[in-house]
């Protein structure tokens, strides 16, 4: 018997995107319900104890928090994406935590208040990507010709570069051949994109200049 999905969804979550591509390489159809952050529903709150997207309510019973979504889609939809070997696996999860801890330093660069900061945390997401690159192979993907939960958990990382990479005068992949060649084979990826709405763009530009921060003059 078949089952229910419906993704609960903010336009601009990377983390509602993570759980999005994973619904869409297991080949699940589900129904995406976007809300307001700013305005939560009562029906939001009673699904989602922490108060954030992504939720996934399966036959109308809630699973939140994306690294657990992504997890039971995978231990129980069609053939994993994570690797087999237990320590592979277990260095794939880890690879996911890498991730999140990029995603909130893109949220402290967008943050940064004066040019100084802005600078400082342009510098450390750079580094984060020369630790990537050496984490990488030939690709096209983050495991090679796999393409796997970590590739799910990154391309709503690269997705922010499509508006950020060069703004303020900064390169942050100049120095990362296959971390750009991995972000481009994300891009090109169905799955990937189709996880953002087509207005996704548009809607991260109008956030950041609303920021009022050191990025925020840029965007002007």
């Amino acid at each position: 018997m078949s089952r229910s999905y419906t993704l609960v969804s903010h336009k601009l979550c990377p983390y509602v995107q993570r759980a999005a591509i994973t619904l869409s390489e297991k080949g699940v159809p589900f129904e995406r319900v976007d809300i307001d952050l700013a305005h939560k529903p009562d029906w939001f709150l009673k699904v989602s104890p922490l108060g954030k997207t992504p939720v996934l309510l399966v036959d109308g019973q809630p699973i939140f928090e994306s690294a657990v979504i992504c997890e039971y889609l995978d231990e129980t939809i069609g053939t994993p994406l994570h690797p087999r070997d237990a320590i592979r696996r277990a260095q794939h999860r880890s690879w996911i935590e890498f991730a999140s801890a990029v995603l909130n330093g893109i949220a402290g660069l967008y943050n940064a208040a004066d040019q100084e900061t802005l600078q400082l945390k342009a510098g450390e997401l750079q580094q984060r990507f020369l630790q990537l690159e050496a984490e990488l192979g030939d690709g096209p993907w983050f495991e090679g010709a796999d393409f796997t939960l970590v590739d799910a958990a990154f391309a709503p990382v690269f997705r922010y570069f499509e508006v950020l990479d060069g703004m303020a005068g900064i390169a942050y992949f100049g120095r990362t051949p296959r971390v750009r060649a991995w972000r481009n084979a994300l891009a090109g990826r169905a799955s990937v994109t189709n996880a953002a709405s087509p207005d996704y763009a548009a809607l991260l530009t109008q956030f950041l200049q609303a920021r009022k921060s050191a990025l925020s003059s840029y965007m002007l």
